[in-house]
């Protein structure tokens, strides 16, 4: 199955609190839940302006799907084709 990363720009995304990203989530979550099991959230790294989503997903479709439903902007959703670290340097 694909794996996505979505950049989506959210200004001062970095100063949301602890229940304000709770609510995004469970907001996430319940629509993913009612999209089935071919749409999963990995995680997601919030920066001062974005939030940098991963999910695997049959295709760039479905995580569309879920940013329209959940309201949640998608400025950017690109395949990820290898996943390197330090050991790929071994």
């Amino acid at each position: 199955m694909p794996k996505y990363i979505i950049e989506r720009e959210i200004p001062e995304a970095g100063n949301l609190n602890k229940q304000e990203l709770q609510g995004i989530s469970q907001k996430s979550c319940s629509i993913l839940k009612n999209m089935g099991p071919q749409i999963q959230w990995v995680e997601s790294f919030v920066t001062n302006d974005k939030i940098y989503c991963t999910y695997i997903a049959p295709n760039e479709e479905e995580i569309r799907k879920h940013a329209n439903e959940g309201g949640f902007p998608a400025n950017k959703i690109s395949e990820i084709k290898t996943v390197i670290d330090p050991t790929t340097s071994e």
